[in-house]
């Protein structure tokens, strides 16, 4: 997979690549990651990336030409690839877990991090192929939302891991890669590490009896729990056993 990151601030994403999984990624060749300054790919002497709106009104909005070119030249390097042209912004579809599955089978993608007010509506209109937000809050720049959605997607690529069945047991793992122990589309469960007791709080005796169908329940009640408190409508989305149904009942009687 290969990412060719679009921005004005090229330097942010330097100690990002030095460090975990990205860095780990693109070292064993796995991932490629390029980045582009914006501003390399004006004409002007001031390299201008930037305008005041059409109709007046606060800030600045990036211009099209810069990005089109900038786009245009990475697309021209292998004219039969197919691209993905990603624009960040507060605007796009919600990234989720199922839309990062979908992104990881991309060959290559193109991520375009604006800035100020915005960009030329003619970028969402003509250049991107998808718009893609992180979250129902506003950033500075596109930077950080194109540093996670890489981190998301990349992360589940083969090998990338080394554990697949870490990866299978994340929250929100989509049904398709759901865990043995059944909690696709949950929030993870509950985890415990040594010592047993630490000031008193002890880990359940359940993690603790060494019988894999208890753990199992254990963990799936726990899940669903979890799930039930903090994001109940992703309940919506999974297929629940009689037993787990249940089990929510009791703590709707509880609550």
């Amino acid at each position: 997979m290969t990412f060719d990151v679009v921005t004005i601030f090229p330097d942010f994403f330097r100690s990002i690549l030095e460090h975990g999984l990205l860095k780990r990624a693109v070292a064993s060749g796995r991932a490629a990651i390029r980045l582009h300054d914006l501003r390399d790919y004006t004409d002007d002497r001031h390299r201008t990336v930037d305008d005041r709106p059409f109709g007046g009104g606060p800030g600045m909005v990036f211009k099209p030409e810069p990005i089109f070119r900038a786009v245009e030249a990475l697309r021209s390097e292998e004219q039969d690839e197919d691209v993905r042209v990603i624009l960040l912004s507060p605007q796009g579809h919600l990234l989720t877990q199922a839309a990062a599955e979908e992104l990881s089978h991309a060959a290559r993608m193109v991520l375009i991090c604006g800035r100020y007010e915005g960009v030329d509506e003619r970028v969402v209109e003509h250049l991107a192929t998808d718009e893609i937000s992180i979250g129902d809050f506003v950033l500075s720049g596109g930077e950080l939302p194109a540093a996670i959605l890489m981190e998301a997607t990349i992360r589940l690529l083969p090998g990338v891991l080394g554990n697949e069945e870490s990866r299978q047991q994340d929250s929100f793992a989509a049904p398709e890669v759901g865990s043995q122990d059944g909690r696709p589309g949950l929030l993870d469960c509950p985890h415990y590490t040594r010592p047993a007791e630490f000031r008193n709080w002890k880990v359940p005796e359940a993690l603790l009896s060494g019988d894999h169908e208890q753990i199992r329940q254990w963990r799936r009640r726990r899940a669903l729990e979890k799930t039930w408190r903090r994001r109940p409508e992703l309940l919506t989305r999974v297929s629940l056993s009689a037993d787990d149904r249940q089990w929510l009942e009791s703590l709707e009687g509880k609550a």
